[in-house]
């Protein structure tokens, strides 16, 4: 495998998820809102464009597992990580909540535990008129 391959795999993995997840969403149009709200999905496709584009810029100043080698011996690192998959575990719970179905949030969990909040962001930005509209009356 050639180092660069090697250095990305998990970039082209999630690349890969992205445009497949994208393709095969049919709920909703991916990045036009049609409620009275739209500016969010916007608001959303913003914050995920921009955290992804800090998370490819920030793979290529460090390694993320040498980061995590680094970091895990610090009790607040090891808080932080616990705080950020309790809050991915309470945002699958949103998924299933929104879709009602055991079997679209298994889908979603190897994506969310891997990539937490650039899958969380996507699945947000996908759906947000699905989301929105359980709060609507």
């Amino acid at each position: 495998m050639s180092r660069f391959l090697k250095r990305n795999l998990l970039w082209l993995i999630y690349g890969v998820f992205v445009l497949l997840v994208i393709l095969n969403h049919e709920r909703e149009h991916p990045f036009i809102s049609e409620s009275p709200y739209a500016l969010g999905k916007y608001l959303i496709w913003g914050i995920y464009l921009s955290f992804l584009a800090y998370s490819l810029y920030c793979s290529t100043q460090e390694n993320f597992f040498s980061t995590l080698r680094k970091l895990y011996p610090l009790h607040w690192a090891r808080q932080i990580g616990l705080d950020l998959y309790l809050g991915l575990l309470l945002s699958l719970g949103m998924i299933y909540l929104n879709e009602g179905s055991i079997l679209i949030v298994l889908i979603w969990v190897i994506p969310v535990v891997i990539y937490a909040n650039l899958a969380i962001l996507l699945y947000m930005a996908l759906n947000y008129d699905s989301i929105i509209s359980h709060f609507l009356v």
